[in-house]
């Protein structure tokens, strides 16, 4: 099987934040990720993650205000300083969490903003956080998310979107995290896609579709896409990103293959 993570946003809501990392680890996660480190001391964080022997394996780049509907600034013009302070205070997080990859959302695209624009803006910020994370050894995840139900208007909607991305930054410290979720939507055709993409594949995450609930709620039969994970010798973090159809613990049953 592969390797598990969950995602603390998501998962274990039930209980407060701080309390999740160890309910993780009880659960029988051995990493963890949330969408964002920085309400909270970095020490704090760390202090959970020793206790708890856990890993963290992913957070993302700060990317606005998330409450008021924010899904990431990559894409936008006026605040490219406000990006670029982003990746130190990234830095300074994964530091201190001992956390080598990170995620940058690409935001939704106004329709005020030309495309090109949003395009050339994106590439030159994706290049310099790429090349920053990677002077501290960190790498940088890029996140195709789907437009169609969940985020209408975000840049960086297929796969195929990603991938451009990356031959026009032409670096070699990003790579594609790819949710399961968001390209059932998407694309599809899930198990071949992984093996088409491996080579670009840094991070997985996972919910079934529709309703974006636990595995078994939906249409993705992911006893064989784990077991398509684990035979592309995939080596890398798989986190359920999901939110549980009743209480958390009840909703783990994939982890045991049930």
């Amino acid at each position: 099987m592969p390797r598990f993570a969950a995602n603390l946003s998501m998962l274990f809501t039930e209980i407060d934040f701080l309390d999740r990392f160890a309910a993780a680890r009880a659960a029988g996660f051995d990493g963890v990720e949330y969408l964002f480190p920085y309400e909270y001391p970095a020490e704090e964080l760390a202090r959970r993650l020793r206790e708890n022997g856990l890993t963290q394996v992913l957070f993302n780049l700060p990317a606005g205000d998330w409450a008021a509907g924010e899904r990431g600034i990559a894409c936008l013009p006026d605040r490219v300083a406000e990006f670029r302070a982003g990746v130190d205070q990234a830095i300074t997080y994964a530091r201190a969490l001992g956390c080598s990859q990170v995620n940058c959302l690409s935001g939704l695209r106004p329709s005020s903003l030309p495309e090109d624009l949003a395009w050339e803006t994106l590439t030159d910020n994706v290049r310099y956080a790429a090349e920053a994370l990677g002077a501290e050894g960190i790498r940088l995840c890029l996140e195709a998310i789907n437009s169609r139900v969940d985020m209408p208007g975000f840049v960086l909607d297929t796969t195929g979107r990603v991938l451009s991305l990356i031959e026009a930054v032409e670096s070699d410290n990003v790579c594609l995290q790819y949710d399961l979720y968001h390209m059932q939507i998407m694309e599809g055709d899930l198990i071949r896609t992984l093996e088409c993409l491996k080579p670009w594949i840094g991070h997985i995450q996972f919910a079934d579709n529709p309703g974006r609930h636990e595995p078994g709620t939906g249409e993705i039969n992911f006893s064989k896409v784990f077991a398509a994970v684990d035979a592309l010798g995939y080596d890398g973090w798989v986190s359920a990103e999901y939110r549980p159809s009743g209480t958390t613990e009840a909703s783990l049953g994939w982890m045991n293959g049930g």
